[in-house]
C-alpha cells in the first residue's frame, strides 16, 4: 500500500513538472516568425544625374544590390517599397525600373511617395496601380491603401499618406481613409499590426515642410488599441527607431541618398511577448555610398545613432 501511495506521489510530481515544463517550453519557444525587407525612396531614374543631396545616376545600381541581397538572405517573406519608388513622375520610369524589381524571388508591395505621383500630369494614382497590377502577379488591390495577410497571426496594413490634388512634400489621410484604419484595427486586435506609409507618424527630426498635416488623427486612432503595433515608414531618408508603449515607429532611410540603405525585419511571436528585430543594411556599393557621404550635409543627422539603425525591443503581449 505505501508503495502504492508513493507511486501515485512521483507520478503527480512528474505530471506537475511536465505542466510546468510545457509553460516554460510555450513561453519561450517560437510561435510565429516573419520576416520582411523595406527598400525606401530608392527615387529609381533610368538616366540621371547626382544631385547634392541623391545619387540619382547610381538608383539602378543601388536598387540591384538591394534586391540582390534580399534574395540572398533566408526565408524572406515578402519586399515592400515604401514610397519613391521612382524620383520622377512619368510612366517611362515606372516601367524602367519594374524589371530591376522583378528579380525579387519574394511577393512585394508597394507604397505611394510624393515623388511617385504626378500632380495633375498622366501619372496618376489609379495609372500606376494598374501598371503594377499588371506586373505583380501578388499585387490585386483597386485602391492606394489597402490591407493584406502575409502569415497567420499577422496584418497588414498600407496607407496612402499622399496629396494628389496639389504639388506638397506634406502628406494627409482623409477621413474616409482614418475610418478603414480604425475598423482594420478593430478587426486585428488578436494580430501583431504592421502599417506602412511613406509619411511618418513621429519625425525622425523637425521639417515642416515634409509632416503628415494630421499626424494627431492618426496617431488617435492607433493608441486606441494595444496589441503590438509597428509603424514603417520613409520620406525623411534617415534611420530612427522609436517605442512608444506597444507601438514601434520605424524610419527607413534612402537608397538613394546617404546612408544608402534599406532595412530587414525579423518579428518573432511568442506566447506573452512580440519581439522586433530591426536591421540596417548599408548598400555593398562602398565606393558609392563614400561619395554619397561627401555629397550629402549632415550625413550623421540621416545615418542615425547606432540604436537607430538596428535594435531588438520588446513588445508585451
Amino acid at each position: 500500500m505505501k508503495r502504492f501511495i508513493n507511486g501515485l506521489k512521483n507520478g503527480f510530481m512528474t505530471a506537475i513538472l511536465v505542466c510546468i515544463m510545457l509553460f516554460f517550453v510555450q513561453g519561450f519557444s517560437n510561435g510565429s516568425n516573419l520576416k520582411f525587407a523595406i527598400i525606401s525612396d530608392a527615387h529609381f531614374l533610368a538616366n540621371g544625374s547626382n544631385t547634392t543631396f541623391k545619387m540619382i545616376a547610381e538608383t539602378p545600381n543601388l536598387i540591384d544590390d538591394a534586391i540582390s541581397q534580399v534574395n540572398e538572405t533566408p526565408n524572406v517573406d515578402f519586399t515592400i517599397f515604401t514610397g519613391d519608388l521612382i524620383d520622377k513622375p512619368f510612366e517611362k520610369e515606372l516601367h524602367a525600373v519594374l524589371p530591376h524589381i522583378a528579380k525579387l524571388h519574394t511577393p512585394w508591395y508597394f507604397i505611394f511617395g510624393n515623388h511617385d505621383v504626378c500632380v495633375g500630369g498622366y501619372l496618376t494614382k489609379k495609372v500606376y496601380f494598374n501598371i503594377l497590377r499588371e506586373i505583380n502577379p501578388d499585387f490585386k488591390y483597386e485602391k492606394s491603401y489597402y490591407s493584406f495577410v502575409p502569415k497567420a497571426g499577422y496584418k497588414a496594413i498600407v496607407l496612402d499618406s499622399i496629396i494628389d490634388t496639389e504639388v506638397t512634400s506634406q502628406g494627409y489621410i482623409g477621413k474616409e481613409q482614418l475610418e478603414w484604419l480604425d475598423n482594420e484595427l478593430s478587426k486585428s486586435q488578436k494580430d501583431v499590426v504592421l502599417i506602412f506609409m511613406h509619411m511618418p507618424l513621429v519625425e525622425p527630426f523637425p521639417s515642416p515642410g515634409h509632416k503628415l498635416r494630421n499626424d494627431g488623427e492618426v496617431m488617435a486612432v492607433l493608441k486606441k488599441y494595444k496589441n503590438p503595433i509597428g509603424v514603417f515608414t520613409g520620406h525623411y531618408h534617415t534611420a530612427k527607431i522609436e517605442q512608444q508603449d506597444n507601438i514601434i515607429f520605424v524610419s527607413t532611410p534612402s537608397l538613394a541618398s546617404y546612408p544608402n540603405a534599406f532595412r530587414m525585419i525579423n518579428i518573432t511571436t511568442r506566447r506573452n511577448k512580440v519581439i522586433f528585430d530591426i536591421k540596417f543594411n548599408p548598400t555593398r556599393l562602398t565606393n558609392v555610398q563614400k561619395l554619397s557621404k561627401i555629397m550629402v550635409f549632415h550625413s550623421s543627422l540621416y545615418a542615425g545613432e547606432e540604436k537607430d539603425q538596428s535594435a531588438v525591443l520588446t513588445v508585451k503581449r
